[in-house]
């Protein structure tokens, strides 16, 4: 059908909260090599770690890692301008999808499952996360370990806690790091990561990496960065206490039928099981869904033209770990593939990027047609999805909440 080129958006995240475990997701490419600058050429922040020696001293950090490490933290420039980037387009599902469930990392995850068969058997009875999914999270976060950043995590965190405008948050997670420090006497080389602070195998932020790592191997040190027993362990440990809910699975691509309103769609709108089998949603295979007594909520990231998804409880779960709907869905369904399912019935779509000013444009134009979607930000979020809906709706449009063709051509927006 000619009409039906659909978008979306992913908004990434330049960091994530303490209640989260990733800082930043693997990339193609590697981290900047940082740019570390002596403290007297930034005099705010020289001033700055003088007042984080005092915080440390508080928090229980000993004189001596005071005097050797935080007084000699070193300003990064890199890392502010990474975490001040915003990103001129948008990204597709399809972009963001096919870079992560490859065939490679699929390949690459069943010998992970191999290598380490009897540990993830372990783990699966002690946490009740079955090892398919700890090895996704890891296949994502770092691509099975073969990049775990190169960022150095004090300067890092250091040059993040003195920039006002998240200082709150990361001055704790600095704190946190400079515990681990003192707990397992990292040196601070060993201490490297991505440019927010995001450490080992599994990118755990400090605070994440203090409550929920595990000494798996028992050599007394819970080591994310060298020990992959360790880092396995605690990524079950840590999806465990999110919530996981054993012998459940994370959710499932499923098909719509021709007719489905579109009423129910997101996160903020889940159904019993019974009701999708009422709505004659089917699996991929075109079976009819099973029923347990179970919620589930509907996601299409790629529009009415792409997979449609349902998400169960453990797929709330992987939104803990990272806030994106593309990134939990990414992990299921590579968790699926490594476990030997096949690929999606339902194509991705190949869309072209959005640029921010025109989902700017696109919002304007709802808030002016009396759809309150907020600020113009050039960020397609959920008010911006609930709003674009709504309008697709009066308008006689699809009303999946995804801009296509006619839906700018509706809203007077040349495209």
């Amino acid at each position: 059908m000619a009409h039906k080129r659909r978008f979306s958006v992913f908004i990434a995240s330049m960091f994530v909260s303490s209640t989260l475990l990733s800082a930043c997701a693997v990339s193609a490419s590697p981290d900047p090599v940082a740019d570390v600058t002596p403290v007297q050429e930034h005099p705010g922040f020289a001033t700055c770690v003088i007042n984080l020696q005092q915080k440390a001293k508080t928090a229980g950090i000993s004189q001596q890692i005071i005097d050797t490490t935080v007084a000699n933290l070193k300003f990064v420039p890199r890392v502010i301008e990474l975490d001040n980037q915003q990103p001129e387009f948008t990204t597709s599902f399809g972009d963001y999808f096919d870079k992560r469930v490859t065939p490679w990392r699929v390949e690459q995850g069943t010998k992970m499952m191999a290598k380490h068969g009897p540990l993830l058997a372990k783990l699966t009875k002690e946490y009740g996360v079955p090892g398919q999914y700890i090895v996704a999270f890891w296949g994502l976060e770092t691509n099975f370990g073969s990049y775990k950043g190169s960022m150095p995590v004090l300067d890092s965190l250091a040059t993040l806690a003195c920039d006002p405008r998240r200082s709150d948050y990361f001055t704790g997670e600095l704190l946190q790091a400079l515990k681990l420090k003192q707990q397992y006497n990292f040196a601070d080389s060993k201490m490297v990561g991505s440019w927010a602070g995001a450490m080992g195998h599994t990118q755990f932020m400090p605070t994440n990496y203090r409550k929920y790592a595990v000494d798996g191997d028992g050599d007394g040190i819970a080591d994310l960065w060298n020990s992959e027993v360790d880092a396995l362990t605690s990524a079950a440990n840590f999806l465990q206490h999110l919530g996981w809910k054993a012998d459940e699975r994370w959710g499932r691509e499923v098909l719509l039928p021709v007719d489905y309103p579109f009423a129910y769609l997101g996160g903020k709108h889940p159904l019993p099981l019974v009701k999708w089998q009422e709505l004659n949603v089917k699996q991929a295979n075109g079976q009819p869904l099973s029923t347990p007594d179970m919620q589930a909520a509907l996601y299409l990231p790629a529009g009415h033209t792409g997979p449609a998804f349902l998400g169960y409880d453990n797929f709330n779960v992987i939104m803990r770990w990272n806030r994106s709907e593309f990134y939990a869905i990414a992990v299921g369904h590579l968790a699926d593939r490594i476990n030997g399912s096949a690929m999606l019935t339902r194509s991705v779509p190949k869309q072209p990027r959005l640029s921010r000013e025109t989902v700017k444009q696109l919002q304007q134009k709802l808030n002016d047609a009396g759809f309150d979607v907020g600020k113009p930000d050039g960020i397609l979020g959920r008010n911006s999805v609930l709003g674009l809906q709504a309008f697709q709706q009066q308008k006689g449009l699809i009303a999946d909440g995804f801009p296509d063709v006619q839906t700018f051509n509706a809203l007077g927006i040349k495209f």
